[in-house]
């Protein structure tokens, strides 16, 4: 019988920190890695493109059904097109966490995040990683930070990409962004019962690690 491949899920909100933590720990392991959100991106990009109505659940599940994504280290591919930027724009953001909301469409997504728990074993970055789609991780962690903390790293995440923004905006779109993750009737954002909360508010992402790292050890 062929052992079940290890899993660590990192959950939490935009901003967070979980997409570089989960990248770390990754390649630290040597694991594979899944940024669920980048999947759920990627969908929200192709709606956008089609100018579809974000609430047509089942117009959304034939565009996913349809697209073909691919992740080449930090390359993200939406049917051969290079999108690692384009998915990264607040407009995106903002749909992404609109379609995510949607039953149908998690549904959709779902068998393609757990495909990627292959050996050696994974680091599952998201917001229901822990709770929906990996329930029997081996370590779960939820990764926080406060509204303002994070704000200031999307908006010197944006800066870096040439985009304009508002730290003021950017804090009043996280806490909407919060209040509708935290309450959708679907997967939640919350931590696990089992999991492990880690506020990295002023923590630097080395600080994380090394805690994950130990608590690993």
């Amino acid at each position: 019988m062929s052992a079940t491949p290890p899993i660590i899920t990192i959950d939490g909100p935009a901003g967070s920190g979980k997409g570089t933590i989960a990248s770390m720990v990754a390649k630290k392991l040597a694991w594979h890695l899944l940024d669920s959100g980048a999947i759920y991106r990627i969908a929200a990009y192709a709606a956008l493109q089609n100018h579809m109505d974000l609430s047509d659940e089942r117009g959304l599940v034939q565009l996913i059904q349809g697209l073909n994504m691919e992740f080449s280290g930090e390359q993200v591919l939406c049917d051969g097109e290079d999108v690692s930027l384009a998915i990264r724009t607040p407009e995106c953001a903002e749909a992404t966490s609109k379609i995510s909301a949607l039953p149908a469409v998690r549904a959709a997504l779902l068998e393609r995040q757990r495909s990627f728990h292959k050996l050696p074993g994974l680091v599952a970055d998201g917001r229901d990683m822990g709770t929906v789609v990996f329930p029997d991780a081996s370590v779960k962690i939820f990764l926080t930070a406060s509204p303002s903390v994070r704000a200031e790293r999307r908006y010197n995440q944006l800066r870096q990409q040439g985009i304009s923004a508002s730290i003021g905006q950017l804090e009043r779109e996280i806490n909407i962004r919060d209040e509708r993750d935290s309450n959708r009737p679907v997967a939640p954002l919350k931590p696990a019962t089992d999991a492990w909360v880690i506020d990295s508010s002023y923590l630097s992402p080395n600080d994380v690690l090394e805690q994950i790292l130990h608590r690993l050890r």
